[in-house]
């Protein structure tokens, strides 16, 4: 039986509004309800990103039904009291907001030797250099978006980026804004900012950001019509020549699901695309990959790079696991130990087709050329 996102959004509306409002009996079966009616929307759900995304929701939304037996149990606090207390200030930052100091840098990621270059031009070199850019008045910091194929190493750029410039990067998930203290939505946005902003230097950075932002003549939440604005908001509100310079990157694999307000100069300053691997790229995935697996003589990494030809940076990283599972597996069973083998390689590859389809590249690139 099908269930619509109408329906889904409703159930999820009266379940968070009952739990702020201080009745979490009221809230549990409609949080519930609303997670059990995803989990059969996300089963309907080709696309395997959204399919995804609408199951974690799913879990976050019964967690936080969990969280409502545990508030309703509590014997020694006043529910009215709690509920104006979230009313008034909402969860705490750091009850949430997760920071961390990656240190990937760009050597660590293959090819994407062009995309590299126009980040370091437009974000990086600003930062490393800020007294060339106060004399140029070129901005420092603002907005990135890194929009492509999904498994093209869009996370791992974000974090190659906050490593270049050593910044504290905030990795955040839709779902943590709006479903782990929803009612609280706005206050997030701006609490998460906030934070950002208190540090010498910062990224924030989320992912799937077309869940966040999405369009809102598209969307039927009404959460959404308040959290678009205060986004928003929050960009117009860069001081691009702050003391502690700040970068807002969203990555996503959806760009024209985006609120077109967000697009703008001013918000996402940079649109950068980020290509499925090209042939260099593919080599050297093939190197790291296999670079450290007891591999046999007749693997020629110039065949198979020829072979993974549209396939993902995630699809090649896939392929080479299920391929060393081959031998391993012979291993247990009790035959001899051998390395993976060209014939390993292409059986996984043969049963494997590339997880982006060719229509879809061909909307990336329209929607690239067109931004």
């Amino acid at each position: 039986m099908s269930v619509s996102y109408n329906t889904f959004e409703r159930l999820k509306d009266k379940g968070l509004a009952n739990f702020k409002n201080g009745d979490y009996r009221a809230a549990k079966p409609y949080l519930m309800q609303a997670a059990d009616a995803i989990i059969k929307i996300a089963g309907d759900t080709e696309n395997t990103t959204q399919r995804q995304r609408r199951k974690a929701m799913a879990a976050e939304l019964i967690e936080f039904a969990k969280l409502c037996d545990k508030r309703a149990d509590d014997k020694h606090v006043n529910r009215r009291t709690a509920a104006r207390e979230d009313e008034d200030s909402g969860a705490a930052a750091s009850d949430w907001i997760v920071k961390e100091k990656p240190n990937l840098t760009f050597d660590s990621i293959a090819g994407l030797d062009d995309v590299k270059h126009e980040i370091r031009l437009k974000m990086i070199y600003p930062f490393s250099h800020p007294e060339l850019a106060a004399k140029y008045h070129i901005s420092i910091g603002g907005g990135l978006l890194l929009y492509g194929p999904p498994g093209t190493g869009k996370t791992m750029i974000a974090k190659a980026i906050a490593a270049e410039i050593d910044a504290t990067m905030f990795v955040i998930s839709p779902a943590q804004v709006l479903s782990k203290w929803v009612g609280e939505a706005e206050q997030n946005i701006r609490k998460l900012f906030e934070a950002a902003k208190a540090e010498e230097k910062a990224i924030i950075f989320i992912d799937e950001i077309e869940a966040l932002v999405p369009a809102r003549r598209r969307s039927q939440s009404s959460v959404m019509t308040r959290v678009v604005p205060q986004i928003l908001q929050e960009l117009e509100g860069f001081d691009r020549s702050a003391a502690r310079p700040l970068l807002f990157v969203g990555a996503t694999n959806e760009p024209w699901s985006l609120d077109s307000a967000i697009m703008r100069p001013g918000r996402f300053d940079s649109k950068i695309y980020v290509p499925l691997p090209d042939a260099p790229a593919r080599h050297r995935l093939l190197e790291i990959y296999l670079g450290d697996r007891p591999l046999a003589e007749d693997v020629d990494f110039g065949e198979f790079v020829e072979l993974l030809d549209g396939y993902s940076g995630a699809d090649v990283k896939a392929i080479v696991s299920k391929a060393a599972t081959i031998p391993f597996m012979d291993a247990v069973a009790g035959g001899e130990q051998r390395s993976i083998c060209k014939a390993d390689l292409v059986n996984v590859i043969e049963r494997v087709p590339p997880s982006v389809r060719k229509k879809d590249l061909v909307r990336f690139e329209q929607f690239a050329e067109a931004n």
